[in-house]
């Protein structure tokens, strides 16, 4: 009973996911400044500073790989109950990890949303009301529509 409420709106958050993912797949970096491809700091830390995510990717060295990311870990946030329902206890900490983590990393004026969207996602694991009652879709909403502006 439960699988089948959490099912249609899974079914339709995976799907705006998926559609915000094809629009990264050439992101317009227009002028990107050439010393955010040369930075090396941000593999070097594995939590940036503030004053990396700054900038208009974020702590990402390029639009690509910010567009990239954040749209991997708002889908994969929306398929977080799924792994807890499935018992994948490993996989399902691993990615409140990289969230937590992609959550850091966002550009400021997507950090608020993300953050946002995290909680949410990280709540729905033991409350499947968060996905029948549409809070996920509306934590998802900002955060999709930053990847259609930003990610073309």
């Amino acid at each position: 009973m439960i699988s089948k409420n959490i099912a249609r709106p899974l079914a339709a958050t995976s799907l705006l996911a998926a559609l915000a993912l094809t629009g990264c797949s050439a992101p317009q970096a227009g002028s990107a400044p050439s010393s955010a491809a040369g930075s090396s700091t941000a593999s070097a830390s594995a939590a940036p500073s503030p004053s990396e995510t700054s900038g208009p990717f974020g702590g990402f060295s390029s639009a690509a790989e910010a567009c990239s990311k954040i749209s991997e870990q708002a889908t994969g946030a929306t398929l977080l109950p799924l792994s807890a329902a499935q018992g994948k206890t490993a996989e399902l900490e691993q990615f409140k990890t990289e969230l937590a983590e992609t959550a850091e990393r966002v550009p400021d004026s997507l950090k608020a949303d993300f953050a946002n969207l995290k909680e949410v996602a990280v709540a729905g694991v033991t409350d499947q009301t968060v996905f029948s009652s549409g809070k996920l879709q509306a934590a998802m909403a900002p955060v999709t529509t930053w990847i259609a502006t930003n990610c073309k």
